[in-house]
C-alpha cells in the first residue's frame, strides 16, 4: 500500500529520525551520540538490527522489519551487518549545501520586505508571538517575543536589532 512506513525509503526514515533527535535537542554530536547510546541496548558501539528498530521506535519512527533491513544495509558502509557511530553519524548529517538552502529560505520569508535586512516589523507578518510560553503565561509582551527571537540571531558584537543576509 503507498504512502505506509513499508514503502519508505531509507533516506525518508533516517530524516525522521534527524528531526526527532533535532526536536529533541540533539542538534549536536553530544545530543546524537546520546540517541545512538539510548539505541545501543548492548553496549557494543554499534546498532545491529534490532537496536535499530526498537530505537526507530523510540524516536516515533515507525519501519517494517524490512525497511529497518534495507536501512541497515544502506547505512553498514563496512559491510559487518551493524552500524557504528561514524556511519550513524554520516547518516544523519545534513549537507552543508542543503543547510545553507534551508537557511536562504528561511531568511526570505522573514525578509517581508525583501531588503536583505530581517527587523522586528519583519516578524510582526510571519512569526506569531501569541504562542511563545512567555507571552501565554503573561510575562512578556508581543514586542518583547518578537525583540528575543530577533536577538538570538542578531550579531553578538553589534545588537543593533536587525539580521542581515551574508
Amino acid at each position: 500500500m503507498a504512502g505506509t512506513p513499508r514503502d519508505a525509503h531509507p533516506s525518508d526514515a533516517m530524516e525522521k529520525l534527524r528531526q526527532q533527535c533535532l526536536a529533541r535537542g540533539a542538534a549536536g554530536i553530544k545530543g546524537l551520540s546520546r540517541a545512538f547510546r539510548l539505541m545501543d541496548d548492548d553496549r557494543s558501539k554499534s546498532l545491529d538490527l534490532q537496536e535499530l528498530l526498537k530505537g526507530l521506535q523510540a524516536y516515533g519512527v515507525s519501519v517494517s522489519v524490512e525497511e529497518g533491513q534495507r536501512m541497515l544495509s544502506a547505512l553498514d558502509k563496512d559491510g559487518g551487518g551493524t552500524i557504528d557511530f561514524d556511519e550513524f553519524l554520516e547518516a544523519l548529517r545534513v549537507e552543508k549545501h542543503s543547510r545553507r538552502a534551508v537557511i536562504e529560505a528561511a531568511f526570505r520569508k522573514l525578509d517581508r520586505s525583501g531588503d536583505g535586512v530581517v527587523t522586528v516589523q519583519d516578524l510582526q507578518g510571519v512569526y506569531d508571538a501569541t504562542q511563545h510560553p512567555n507571552f501565554r503565561s503573561g510575562l512578556w509582551s508581543q514586542e518583547e517575543v518578537f525583540h528575543t527571537f530577533l536577538d538570538s540571531f542578531d550579531s553578538p558584537h553589534d545588537k543593533d536589532g536587525k539580521v542581515q543576509e551574508q
